[in-house]
């Protein structure tokens, strides 16, 4: 059986969520964030040498990294589902998602999560406006601009079809929830601004195995 090393409120939760649409049993180690900090436990290091999750243990396979998580599941275990046939556009396109949620679209989510904490981080008072300035300068300079160009860029994507990768749902929709849903909980993404985006969680939300995935995995998002 497969086990997935789960962190609450993180990428991992979109593992459980892929296992539940392929039907595949599973178990679930779970780990929590130091409430004060949100870092994840430094046990994690004894799992992987980076002390990231979602981790998965396959037989004697472990295995790292979202996307490449998401690909071999799907893969080896999907019997056709959630991957489009190799050699079509679909394909192609669910691959270059799968490289894009990570690769593209949450840096700048990460630095605006950074430059928020520089910002309300607790320092002396003569250092306070200093820490304030550098932080409103880097968020409205460069990084709520980029945040913007890819929410635009995605919403224009769902122009052309249903789902990221053509009109099938796919392994490409799981992999860009996780940045879809951060920039909904704290990056400017709502229904009126970014309608297509907005019913696309709406459409993922609503999903079975999505509400079973929760069931397993604990709240979501909701900081």
């Amino acid at each position: 059986m497969i086990l997935v090393h789960h962190l609450n409120d993180s990428r991992s939760q979109r593992i459980l969520w892929l296992l539940e649409e392929l039907g595949l049993p599973y178990e679930v180690k779970r780990y929590e964030r130091d409430r004060k900090t949100m870092l994840a436990p430094p046990e994690l290091r004894r799992i992987h040498p980076l002390g990231k999750l979602p981790v998965i243990v396959d037989g004697e396979l472990v295995l790292a990294e979202s996307g490449a998580i998401i690909e071999y599941l799907a893969g080896r275990y999907g019997g056709g589902r959630l991957l489009p046939a190799a050699g079509t556009p679909e394909r192609l396109r669910c691959t270059y998602w799968l490289h894009y949620a990570e690769g593209s679209a949450m840096p700048p989510l990460l630095l605006k999560l950074v430059f928020q904490r520089v910002a309300t981080t607790p320092a002396p008072f003569f250092v306070k406006p200093v820490l304030r300035g550098v932080s409103a300068k880097a968020l409205h300079g460069f990084v709520d601009p980029q945040i913007k160009l890819h929410l635009d860029y995605l919403e224009g994507e769902l122009a052309k079809a249903t789902w990221f990768a053509g009109d099938a749902f796919s392994a490409a929709d799981i992999q860009l929830s996780f940045p879809l849903e951060a920039a909904a909980s704290r990056a400017g993404l709502d229904a009126v601004s970014y309608p297509r985006l907005w019913q696309f969680l709406e459409r993922i939300h609503a999903r079975p195995a999505y509400q079973r995935a929760l069931e397993r995995g604990g709240p979501f998002m909701t900081g």
